[in-house]
C-alpha cells in the first residue's frame, strides 16, 4: 500500500439521490486495522467569478437550507451527466445571472470537503460579459438575487457572514489579487 493509503474492503450504499449517494465503506488502515467511512458520492460542480467592465462582481443571493439561511455566491452548479466542466459553467452563468461572458479562462479545481465527499468545484473567471436577451431558464426550484458589488463591497460581506461559502470567498481573494496586477 502508498503511505496513508486505506484499502476499500466492502462498500455499502444507503441512499442514492437526485445529487448525492452516501456510501459506508470499510476500509485496511496503513497499520492494518478497519475502520469506517462515511462518504457522500457527488458529480463535481463548477463555479464562476464573472467580472463586468467596471470590475465588479456578480453575485447571487439564495436560501440555503443546509445553512437554514440565505447567503451570496459567486453563480454556481452541478455538473450533468456527460457534460464537462466548461460547458456546464457557461450554462450556470447564463441561467443563474442571464450572462453570457466573452472571454472564459479555467482557473483551478479543488476540493469541498475532503474529510467525507468527493465533490470537486472547477472554478472559471468571466470576463467581457454580455447580457443575453432570453437567457436559458434556470431551476423551477431556485430562487435567486441577482447583485453586482465591488470587491472592498463583497470583502464586507465576508466580515459580516453574508458571504460564508470557500469557493466564495476565494473567488473575492483571487479576484481582489487579480485586479491589482
Amino acid at each position: 500500500m502508498k503511505k496513508f493509503e486505506e484499502r476499500t474492503l466492502s462498500s455499502e450504499t444507503l441512499y442514492k439521490g437526485k445529487i448525492i449517494e452516501l456510501r459506508v465503506d470499510e476500509v485496511e488502515l496503513p497499520d492494518g486495522k478497519r475502520a469506517k467511512r462515511e462518504l457522500v458520492k457527488h458529480p463535481g460542480a463548477v463555479a464562476i467569478i464573472a467580472i463586468t467592465e467596471q470590475g465588479e462582481l456578480i453575485l447571487v443571493e439564495q436560501f440555503r437550507k443546509a445553512l437554514e439561511r440565505s447567503i451570496i455566491e459567486i453563480p454556481a452548479g452541478k455538473i450533468e451527466p456527460g457534460e464537462k466542466p466548461e460547458k456546464t459553467a457557461i450554462r450556470e452563468l447564463e441561467e443563474e445571472t442571464g450572462y453570457r461572458a466573452n472571454e472564459f479562462t479555467y482557473i483551478q479545481s479543488f476540493a469541498t470537503s475532503p474529510g467525507f465527499a468527493d465533490e470537486i468545484i472547477h472554478l472559471y473567471l468571466a470576463r467581457s460579459l454580455e447580457k443575453v436577451e432570453n437567457p436559458a431558464a434556470g431551476d423551477e426550484d431556485e430562487f435567486i438575487n441577482l447583485m453586482e458589488c465591488t470587491i472592498e463591497e463583497a470583502e464586507e460581506m465576508m466580515k459580516d457572514g453574508r458571504i460564508y461559502d470557500a469557493k466564495t470567498a476565494f473567488a473575492v481573494l483571487y479576484i481582489k489579487e487579480l485586479l491589482k496586477n
